[in-house]
């Protein structure tokens, strides 16, 4: 059996979940009033983009795990910023309740997640000392 070759970022789970995450964002939020454009739709995107465009580049920082800190810790931020925004595309009626938890879950994982990752860096900033 031949050795699978390493995609690097793209093999990362979170990173993985991140991407279900924003066409989970996309998709719900290509419903939104077109006032919302460049509100609530514009800013919900870019958090979700955020998420994952920060876990890939500072996967390929990784070995300034100082760097990769920052990044997840910028990443994780914009996850509770996408579910701050769900809940008020949700209070707002913009999208169904349900479709709203369906995305809550995803990034309440993703959270999870992304602060597993974060400690297992942070211990290797300290190791790095």
């Amino acid at each position: 059996m031949a050795a699978r070759k390493n995609r690097g970022f793209r093999d990362l789970l979170v990173w993985q979940k991140a991407m279900d995450g924003l066409e989970a964002v996309h998709k719900a939020s290509a419903s939104f009033p077109s006032h919302e454009l460049f509100g609530l739709t514009s800013q919900i995107r870019r958090a979700a983009y955020s998420v994952a465009l920060n876990i890939s580049e500072g996967y390929k920082r990784r070995r300034y795990p100082r760097d990769f800190l920052r990044q997840l810790i910028t990443a994780h931020g914009s996850a509770a910023e996408v579910e701050c925004a769900i809940e008020i595309a949700v209070r707002l009626k913009y999208i169904a309740t349900n479709d709203g938890r369906t995305i809550w879950k995803q990034y309440d994982e993703l959270g999870r997640m992304l602060e597993g990752l974060i400690k297992s860096v942070e211990s290797d900033v300290e190791k790095a000392r």
